[in-house]
C-alpha cells in the first residue's frame, strides 16, 4: 500500500500481478523494507534515549486521536500492540519510544515497563493522529478520487500532497530532498540557497543599486548577541577591504613568521551565504521547494550561520547521517544487517526467487484492490472483513495447489 522511494514519496497504489510487475518488484520489494530494516524488531528503542532516526507508529487503540499524540518504536508494535489499529508514520528524527508511559493509561509496555511519565524532547504532528498536509486528510483518504501521491517535507517531516505544495512537480531525474513553503519560512535564509541550488532555480536578477543585506564586517555578530543587540546590516562593498596591520612597521609578526594565527587572534572564514547574498538573485518566495540530494553540502558553517540554523530549529541539515537515504543504507548494511526476508530471498536460486517475488507481488496487488474495493463502495475496513480477505486468500492459494496437484 505504501511505496517509500527515496523521494520520500507515499501512495496508493492499484495494479495487476502480471509479468511487467514482476521485474521491478524485488527493487520494490527492498524499498519496502528500507524503512524498517534501520530499526530493531526485538528490542524497545527506549534505552537507547532519543534515536537520531527510527521507524515511529501511532496506536489508535490506546491513543485515538482525542488523546494527546503518542508514538511506538517497531519492536512495541510488534510485541505490545499486536493487532491494534496502527498508524505509519514512516521515521521520525531524535524521537523516544513512548509505549506504556503516561499517556497509554493502565497499559504497560512489555519490553521496557520501567519508562518515565513522558519524553518532553519528542515533537508531535497531526501526523499522530492519522491525517496529513496542510488539507488535514488521513491516508488513503476514501473521499479523495484525484492521485493520492504524497510527498515528505525533509524538515518537518509531515506529508503534502503534491498538489497542495503551491509548485510544480514533475518526476526527478535524480534524488532529491523537498522542504515545505512553511519549513523555508521558518528559515528565511534558506531562500537565498533556494536560488543558487534549489531545482529548478527559478530565479531573477534584482536591481543592482538594491541593498543587500548582509552582517557589516566591522562588527562580529556574536558581539551583539552577547549584548543582547540584533546584528546591523550594510551594502556588500564592491571590493575587498585590506586587513589593517596596526602591527610596527618594518616588524613581522608571529603569525606571519609560522603561518598560524597569532594567539588572541580569530581567523576569519568566509561566509557562504553572504557570498551568495552578494550576487544579487532571487527567488520567489512561494510553495515548497525541492533540492537536489547532495545540496546540504553546500551550506555555510561559519558560526553566525551555525547559530541561525539553531535559532531556526534546523541545525540537522548539517549532519549528512540525518537524511532518509542514510537511514535506509545504514539499515541493509552492517551492523544493522540485512533483513531477514531479503536474506532469505538472497540464499535461494532464481526460480525460486521469482516464485516469491511473483507471491509478494500477488499479495500486495490483492490487498490493494481490496482496499481499492472498500473505498470505492464507501465501505469502512473492519477486522472482520480482514479476517474474510485473508481466508478467501487461503482458500484460492489451496485451489491453485490443488489444480496443480492434479
Amino acid at each position: 500500500m505504501h511505496e517509500y522511494p527515496h523521494m520520500h514519496r507515499m501512495a496508493a497504489r492499484k495494479g495487476d500481478a502480471d509479468i511487467n510487475n514482476i521485474l521491478s518488484s524485488e527493487e520494490e520489494l527492498e524499498e519496502a523494507l528500507c524503512v524498517l530494516a534501520g530499526s530493531d524488531p526485538e528490542n524497545c528503542s527506549y534505552s537507547k534515549g532519543y534515536v537520531k532516526r527510527q521507524a515511529v507508529f501511532a496506536c489508535n487503540t490506546c491513543t485515538p486521536s482525542d488523546a494527546e499524540p503518542a508514538g511506538v518504536c517497531l519492536a512495541c508494535v510488534n510485541k505490545c500492540h499486536d493487532g491494534h489499529d496502527i498508524f505509519e508514520l514512516y521515521t521520525k528524527r531524535n524521537f523516544r519510544c513512548d509505549c506504556g508511559n503516561r499517556k497509554f493509561g493502565g497499559f504497560q509496555c512489555q519490553l521496557n515497563p520501567g519508562k518515565a511519565e513522558e519524553n518532553l524532547r519528542n515533537l508531535y504532528s497531526h501526523n499522530f493522529r492519522g491525517i496529513y498536509c496542510t488539507c488535514g486528510r488521513p491516508y488513503p483518504d476514501a473521499d479523495d478520487q484525484d492521485d493520492n501521491e504524497m510527498i515528505q517535507c525533509v524538515v518537518c517531516e509531515d506529508w503534502f500532497h503534491s498538489r497542495h505544495l503551491g509548485c510544480p512537480v514533475a518526476e526527478p531525474e535524480e534524488l532529491q530532498e523537498m522542504v515545505c513553503e512553511a519549513c523555508m519560512n521558518k528559515a528565511p535564509f534558506l531562500w537565498t540557497y533556494a536560488a543558487h541550488i534549489a531545482v529548478p532555480p527559478v530565479i531573477h536578477v534584482s536591481d543592482p543599486e538594491e541593498e543587500v543585506q548582509v552582517d557589516v564586517e566591522g562588527e562580529d555578530n556574536e558581539d551583539c548577541h552577547r549584548r543582547g543587540e540584533e546584528p546591523s546590516f550594510s551594502k556588500v562593498p564592491t571590493e575587498p577591504e585590506e586587513a589593517v596591520n596596526r602591527s610596527s612597521p618594518g616588524k613581522r609578526t608571529h603569525e606571519e613568521m609560522t603561518g598560524s594565527p597569532a594567539k588572541g587572534t580569530t581567523k576569519i572564514v568566509a561566509c557562504k551565504l553572504k557570498e551568495l547574498q552578494a550576487r544579487g538573485l532571487e527567488r520567489l518566495r512561494q510553495g515548497a521547494v525541492f533540492w537536489p540530494y547532495s545540496w546540504r553540502a553546500e551550506l555555510c558553517t561559519c558560526t553566525s550561520c551555525k547559530r541561525a540554523y539553531v535559532a531556526a530549529g534546523v541545525q540537522f541539515l548539517l549532519d549528512q547521517s540525518d537524511t532518509i537515504l542514510a537511514y535506509e543504507k545504514r539499515g541493509l548494511e552492517e551492523p544493522f544487517g540485512q533483513h531477514p526476508l531479503m536474506a532469505l530471498i538472497n540464499s535461494m536460486d532464481h526460480v525460486q526467487q521469482l516464485e516469491v517475488i511473483y507471491g509478494f507481488n500477488e499479495l500486495t496487488t490483492s490487498i490493494s484492490e481490496f482496499l481499492y474495493q472498500c473505498a470505492s463502495e464507501g465501505k469502512t475496513v473492519t477486522v472482520e472483513a480482514v479476517h474474510q480477505f485473508f481466508e478467501e486468500l487461503k482458500a484460492r492459494k489451496r485451489r491453485r495447489t490443488s489444480d496443480g496437484n492434479q
